[in-house]
Order: structure tokens, then sequence, then C-alpha cells
């Protein structure tokens, strides 16, 4: 049976909670055989080099990192990580990179290599609002997409990202913006391990 290692983010920026985090922590007490979960840093750096220990703990097949996406209404597949650091607000150390490579001399763009359109059909199956995005930002999602996209490029690994929109449960944090219930977000992702792991 393929391992598949699957991440999320804590909170940052004033907020008291994050649906990556409560979406991993929720699969990984299912105790679903080769599943493995790890929250990481919201800290520029530090959190890839979290993300790539517990891969060579985990040795996993297929790697799906995830993050919050405030405003978006769908689980969103990101299909590309671009070599930009480039942050709106400071991250958990307060570090504002602007402009910066992640990984200088890196690619300048560098692809999922889950089956984003298969895992968007699949879910929207369900009855799952789903749809590939192009873009994951310039923050530490991205950040850390992009570094999981050149350390497995020469692995034999599966690896990409997913944003996921704000839980119901911070609705009074983010008023008026749209939320989707931690029920569907668990049983969308648990859809994408599935469909990355054939």
């Amino acid at each position: 049976m393929s391992r598949v290692l699957l991440t999320g983010f804590q909170p940052f920026h004033r907020a008291s909670s994050n649906p990556s985090e409560a979406v991993v922590n929720e699969i990984v007490s299912r105790k679903i055989p080769g599943v493995f979960g790890e929250v990481l840093p919201v800290i520029f750096g530090e959190s890839a080099q979290k993300l790539f220990m517990r891969i060579e703990e985990v040795r996993p097949d297929v790697v799906i990192s995830l993050g919050q996406a405030e405003g978006r209404t769908q689980i969103t597949p990101e299909r590309i990580a671009i070599n930009l650091d480039d942050a709106r607000i400071a991250d958990n150390a307060g570090n504002t990179p602007t402009d910066s490579p992640v990984i200088t001399a890196g690619a300048n763009a560098l692809f999922s290599t889950l089956p984003v359109k298969e895992i968007v059909s699949s879910i929207q199956s369900a009855g799952i609002p789903s749809t590939v995005s192009l873009s994951a930002g310039t923050f530490v999602c991205n950040h850390i997409f992009y570094h999981l996209q050149n350390y497995t490029a020469s692995k034999r690994i599966k690896s990409g990202f997913i944003h996921v929109p704000l839980m119901d449960s911070q609705e009074s944090e983010f008023p008026g913006l749209p939320t989707m219930a931690l029920t569907k977000m668990v049983e969308a992702i648990l859809i994408a391990i599935e469909v990355s792991r054939r």
C-alpha cells in the first residue's frame, strides 16, 4: 500500500484556527493505514525544513500539502508553484520577504505531479465544489509548494498542494467571506488521497 504524507499549517495572522490543520488532524485521527500527517509552522524557511524532515521519516509515495485560502468557495488543487516569495503580511516569525526567489537560481515555475484534474472531477462527483487553481499566491503556501516540488523532482514521489476554504467555525473572524463545512473538506481531501494513491 502506498504511503501518503498530508500536511497542513498552523493558524496565522491573528486567526485562531486553520482549516488545513483541522483537516489533517481529523484524517490522522482516523488512523487510515499508510496515511501520515504533519502540521507546519507558517514561517518561511522553517516550514520547508520541517517538511523535508518529515518526508525523510515517512518515506511517502505521495505528499499532499494543504493550506487556507480565505475568499475561495471551492477545494482548489494548485497546478503551478512559482519561484517567488512576496509576503503581503508577516509570517508567524515576523518575516516579510519581498520579491525574493524561493530558491536562488531555481526554475521560474514547477508543476504539481498530483493528478489535479482527476482529483477535481472526483471531488465534484461527490457533490463538493472543486476546481483547478493556477496560483497558490506568494506567501508560505506557495513557498512550501515550490520547495516540495523541487525536493521531490528527483524522487519517485507524487506531490502537490491543495487550498481549502475557510471553515464554518471561522465565520466570526472572517465576516462576509465564504466558508465550507469541515466535514466536506475532510471528505474532499480523503478523495484526493484515494485518487493520488492509484
